[in-house]
């Protein structure tokens, strides 16, 4: 995860863009891999954990009526974080994360380790649905912050 980030910060420097992150299951381990890394200040803007509903909602701005129909943790709910953060930190590149991290709170048709990771630069705009095997919570999200740093990577170059 270290030299991953290392490279992050690295490239994102050299094309000079900021970055910010709206994290939810992952609690701020994103935005920690990063700033964990000398030179982020350089690129790193701002990091939110929107952790519960009313957050993403207060916050981040996601429409009520998403998270009643979609719930948290789904694609819609994902995108809507991502944009509004793109909107509030006016960075080159943000990403939210919003999932399942166990061991409990999970359902059948949202189980524990299903996350998804939204990444916004200029445009292009992604949401990845993932959904990791190992019911470990430190797993989850460690697998999460790495899933989304190779998203980063993509697409900063």
């Amino acid at each position: 995860m270290k030299k991953l980030s290392q490279k992050i910060v690295k490239l994102l420097i050299k094309k000079k863009l900021k970055i910010s992150f709206a994290e939810s299951c992952t609690g701020g381990l994103l935005s920690s891999a990063i700033t964990s890394i000398s030179g982020s200040s350089k690129v790193f803007t701002l990091g939110l954990v929107t952790y519960s509903n009313q957050e993403k909602i207060n916050i981040l701005k996601v429409h009520k009526r998403i998270i009643m129909k979609h719930g948290a943790v789904s694609y819609e709910t994902c995108l809507s974080m991502v944009k509004n953060l793109n909107k509030i930190s006016k960075t080159n590149i943000s990403v939210s994360i919003t999932g399942v991290a166990g061991p409990k709170g999970g359902t059948k048709q949202k189980p524990v380790g299903l996350v998804f990771i939204g990444i916004k630069k200029g445009n292009k705009t992604l949401v990845k649905k993932c959904l990791f095997k190992n019911k470990n919570r430190n797993s989850i999200q460690r697998s999460t912050v790495n899933k989304a740093l190779n998203l980063i990577l993509s697409f900063a170059k």
